[in-house]
């Protein structure tokens, strides 16, 4: 795969564009963005880099910046993916994203099933499309299906990310707090006896022990993986019932007092006269997440007051007839040794390194699989390779069986 297309260099798509040019089989990876400077950023780290100024709302500017590439790895938020796509038919490259939703133009589930239902074009096309590849959803559904065949059959897949960074520098999240905010005070989805249910921002709170760390407080949370996990659960989790991505931190509880308060509504409120909407608000207030080198090292030379965090999926099922459980444990590096490693945060190294995985994976031809589909339905010669790759990069995950007797 000589030519690759990063459309999008933000925190992880940078991350991926500079990881591909250390790839022997890639000759120019074009660092595409609004932002210029963004773009030129990106590309600077070696002759391979090809920096390029584009307006993704229009499929024709990708079309013409994207001639030649075998492969368009698209870094922009959800609602560029059905353009994206529609440029990577028409140029005939593979098609990757980092997630699926939420969507201004539809609901969680249907813009799913809106991605699902272009596999007829790109199989006829002879192209792969791969979507929802960071570390959640990503690495977190390639551990589940390994997870899973295990399994003669699987009752409940629950998926929990806890990230317990504070530091002394006020950070609530380690991303645009926007659309932590946002995704926060969404309507959840879980799937529970084979059904989608929608469900209230921080719904069913319950304490959650996790190994090394004790209990930690969790709440459903509005994710892609319920939703994929739910429609592909006869075909690829051993027939599924159950599906929970439950979230946790800090960021989370502060965000909860916010949402009880009316802080993260839409709707304006009158204020000494004025209209005002909460959501603008505190959206304005909140410091954003360092991004730059020099930002995240300040924000560690001011001190730590917290470094903890869990990532786990939890698989129940039947096993040779008795019931079985799996915790699998997904284990990365943080803050300090993110940035002594790459320069980066932990949510930017563990979403970044785990999507340019994925990337890899078409680079060197595993990825075999025509048409469109999650990470859950790669098979096990591929995801064996997905996880070699990842112990490369310190990105490990530890499998752990219970029996019941």
């Amino acid at each position: 795969m000589k030519k690759v297309m990063v459309l999008g260099v933000g925190a992880q798509g940078s991350i991926i564009a500079r990881r591909l040019m250390e790839e022997e089989k890639v000759e120019e990876v074009i660092c595409a963005d609004y932002d210029q400077k963004a773009a030129e950023e990106s590309a600077k780290f070696s002759p391979k880099g090809k920096a390029l100024q584009i307006d993704a709302r229009n499929v024709n500017d990708i079309v013409k910046a994207a001639e030649g590439c075998e492969l368009i790895v698209n870094g922009l938020p959800p609602d560029f993916n059905m353009t994206v796509m529609d440029a990577c038919l028409e140029v005939k490259a593979n098609y990757q994203d980092l997630a699926s939703g939420p969507v201004e133009d539809m609901e969680f589930i249907p813009a799913v099933e809106r991605q699902l239902g272009r596999s007829i074009e790109f199989e006829t096309a002879g192209l792969s499309a791969l979507f929802n590849t960071g570390s959640a959803p990503g690495m977190a559904n390639i551990i589940t299906r390994e997870a899973c065949e295990l399994f003669d059959t699987v009752d409940t897949i629950t998926i929990c990310v806890y990230d317990g960074m504070w530091s002394n520098k006020f950070i609530p999240f380690w991303w645009s707090p926007e659309t932590a905010f946002g995704d926060m005070a969404a309507e959840g989805v879980i799937y529970e006896n084979k059904k989608f249910v929608k469900v209230p921002p921080f719904n069913n709170p319950e304490y959650m022990e996790f190994k090394g760390l004790g209990e930690r407080l969790m709440f459903d949370h509005e994710h892609e993986e319920p939703v994929t996990m739910g429609l592909l659960g006869d075909k690829y989790l051993k027939g599924v019932s159950n599906v929970y991505f439950r979230y946790g931190g800090p960021g989370c509880e502060l965000a909860r007092y916010f949402w009880k308060m009316g802080l993260l509504s839409e709707e304006a409120v009158e204020v000494k006269g004025q209209k005002v909407v909460p959501m603008d608000l505190i959206a304005k207030l909140t410091p954003p997440a360092p991004k730059y080198e020099d930002e995240i090292k300040a924000v560690l030379e001011e001190g730590m007051i917290s470094e903890e965090g869990a990532f786990l999926v939890r698989v129940d099922g039947q096993s040779e007839g008795r019931e079985t459980r799996v915790d699998a444990y997904f284990i990365a590096p943080g803050l300090q040794e993110s940035f002594e490693l790459a320069g980066v945060t932990h949510e930017t190294y563990g979403t970044g390194q785990c999507a340019f995985l994925f990337t890899k994976m078409f680079v060197n031809g595993k990825v075999k699989a025509k048409g469109v589909f999650p990470p859950e339905a790669l098979d096990e010669e591929e995801r064996r390779y997905y996880f070699e790759e990842a112990e490369k990069l310190k990105l490990y995950v530890e499998f752990n069986v219970e029996y019941q007797l």
